[in-house]
């Protein structure tokens, strides 16, 4: 008689699972590194790790929705003759015309007004569209330069200063040949249907110094009218926020590594920079270290999804929050209804990131005419503004909860972290007991 050993199940190997296995594949095939839009998809400690303490005996609970909790917030109000006055502490995060269509811009300007808060315009300028429809509309001032004027830089309610984005931080935007239309190339000075990359870097200043230079410069052609922004990639934030606040800088923003971008290369997503969860207390810290915490504002953006991520970040000590594939999301991006055309683009719905082909069956990351009429801007205004509203009335919901009559009156000892890596990151305690990892040397 043969005996045989029994068949063992076939397992699969963690680190080279089968996207890898398809990456290692695509890149023997063509050469070339991947390219995609959207933020970093690996699993990264995030608000979900967070978890607030309502009130009991020990707390008092405002009432249901009769006691009032305020959700405004003054952006800018450092040096700006006319700080911005926001109805809810949650902004469009700037993402450019060219990468996104004019009706989705629009849309963008129409549901951040109905909401009463702002938008922002990203690399590539100013349309007439989004102008027009954005009450309060915050210019990107970006290494590129392409599309700024000094007209559209007064024509603002605020300019932010983009020195990074949290999903490549140290690194420039890419916009392919395929969506530079007439339109988007007389915008940015630039040859139709040519491949442009954007620069990593402003090209008149290197550091700190030069760029409260800049800032005067902003400051005068604006009249010390528009706050200025300063926006940073969250890599460093502590250092980047405190060299932002020293230059001049009225509100800082901090981008972790969830933040979406149009277009670069999947490595550099998925492996420079850091949480979105991790950027915020050395942000604050370093406000606080200033005497600068609520006299320069700070916005955080990257991954925030619903009113609990508002809630969390604000209980952290942010004061405003952005937000950028979400407001997509609710636009219309990845909508299951175009799910057969995703699948003729090797994709399905909820996983399309292939934004810099202008081939997005939604209408909204693309140029082409005929797709472009897919998003009726004022449909899609609306949907934005419903979510909006539907976010802030979930972090109203959970501020009522733990006794607070503002939003911003949230504070870290609201919170508690489920895992060691949240409660480090986050610089509170973790669920059920009272250590804070790293605090007092422990």
């Amino acid at each position: 008689m043969t005996y045989r050993n029994p068949p063992t199940t076939p397992r699969k190997s963690a680190t080279f699972d089968d996207y890898t296995l398809s990456e290692i594949r695509r890149a023997a095939a063509t050469g070339i590194y991947d390219i995609r839009g959207a933020g970093a998809k690996r699993k990264l400690p995030h608000f979900d790790d967070l978890l607030f303490l309502g009130a009991s005996i020990s707390r008092y609970p405002l009432e249901g929705y009769r006691e009032r909790c305020d959700t405004s917030v003054v952006l800018g109000s450092r040096h700006a003759k006319k700080p911005i006055e926001l109805n809810i502490p949650i902004t469009i995060a700037g993402m450019s015309f060219g990468s996104l269509s004019g009706p989705a811009k629009e849309a963008l300007g129409r549901g951040a007004t109905l909401s009463g808060t702002s938008t922002t315009t990203g690399d590539g300028g100013m349309t007439e569209e989004e102008r027009g429809h954005s009450k309060q509309l915050v210019y990107q001032y970006l290494p590129s330069r392409y599309g700024m004027n000094l007209r559209d830089l007064r024509r603002a309610d605020a300019i932010e200063v983009v020195v990074g984005q949290g999903a490549k931080p140290g690194g420039g935007g890419m916009l392919l040949g395929q969506k530079i239309s007439d339109r988007v190339a007389e915008m940015r000075t630039l040859p139709k249907g040519i491949d442009q990359r954007s620069a990593s870097r402003h090209p008149d200043w290197t550091g700190p110094d030069d760029l409260e230079i800049k800032i005067l410069e902003l400051r005068e052609i604006t009249d010390w009218e528009k706050p200025i922004y300063v926006k940073v990639g969250g890599a460093r934030p502590y250092y980047d926020t405190a060299l932002a606040v020293k230059a001049g800088a009225d509100v800082v923003v901090v981008d972790g590594m969830q933040g979406g971008t149009a277009a670069t290369q999947e490595v550099f997503i998925e492996n420079v920079g850091q949480p979105t969860l991790a950027c915020i207390r050395p942000a604050v810290q370093a406000l606080q270290d200033l005497g600068m915490h609520r006299k320069v504002q700070l916005i955080v953006s990257g991954g925030i999804r619903n009113g609990a991520d508002v809630a969390k970040a604000l209980a952290l000590g942010v004061d405003a929050v952005s937000i950028g594939t979400a407001a997509l999301v609710a636009l219309g991006d990845n909508d299951p209804r175009w799910e057969a055309e995703y699948n003729e683009l090797g994709t399905t719905s909820g996983a399309y990131d292939d934004w810099h082909e202008g081939k997005d069956p939604a209408g909204i990351t693309t140029q082409d005419p005929e797709l472009m009429k897919r998003v009726d801007p004022v449909a899609a205004g609306r949907r934005l503004a419903n979510y909006l509203k539907v976010m802030t009335l979930e972090a109203q919901t959970i501020a009522r909860a733990c006794g607070k009559n503002s939003l911003h009156n949230l504070e870290p000892e609201d919170l508690v972290a489920l895992t060691i890596e949240a409660a480090a990151m986050a610089g509170v305690p973790l669920a059920g007991t009272s250590w804070i990892p790293g605090k007092n040397g422990f």
